[in-house]
């Protein structure tokens, strides 16, 4: 009797297993069709048609171009920075260092960006805030210094935009709007 309580055991344990596969499998597939699914259109604010996927997610398409944009407008002004793009959640969707950029920009780039998404608010603004709250500085992962910009879509953050490297924050910050602003495009 014993015997038969195993083999059926082993027999549901499989079939889990199968099951859960097959549901990855599913998964696997939703999470390759992008915005190919048929869901109710996003409506977007600040970032342009077409770069959301649904879920009001950045594309990793719309995130590069975003980076590259922050990339060409520092290179412009001579400045060597690092960009991350993070999504809603603050995972880092890209990161570019660019030629000449410091070791440390590559961290601060990706905690400005969480920070930004986070709070939807461009990280200067944020750092304003610490006078009152002194301790939102000791949060893991975030960094309240200009160089932050959130992106949004329908008024809620899709993904942040994080750059260091430049001589100020004021500079970081104003190439990460450069990349909010390709988004617009």
């Amino acid at each position: 009797m014993k015997h038969v309580k195993k083999a059926h055991r082993t027999r549901l344990t499989t079939g889990g297993a199968i099951v859960a596969l097959g549901l990855a499998g599913v998964g696997a597939y939703s999470a390759s069709a992008g915005g190919e699914q048929a869901t109710a259109p996003t409506t977007v604010t600040e970032a342009a048609a077409g770069h959301t996927a649904s879920a009001g997610r950045l594309t990793i398409a719309a995130a590069t171009k975003a980076a590259r944009a922050v990339l060409d407008a520092a290179e412009a002004e001579n400045q060597r920075v690092t960009v991350a793009v993070v999504d809603r959640d603050g995972n880092t969707l890209v990161t570019l260092r660019g030629d000449g950029a410091g070791p440390q920009s590559f961290t601060s780039a990706e905690r400005k960006a969480f920070t930004a998404v986070a709070w939807n608010a461009p990280t200067s603004v944020l750092a304003g805030r610490l006078d009152r709250a002194p301790h939102l500085k000791d949060i893991p992962g975030t960094l309240f210094l200009g160089g932050g910009a959130p992106v949004t879509a329908a008024g809620a953050p899709v993904a942040g935009i994080g750059v260091a490297g430049a001589p100020s924050g004021d500079l970081d910050e104003k190439y990460a709007r450069a990349g909010v602003a390709a988004l617009e495009r």
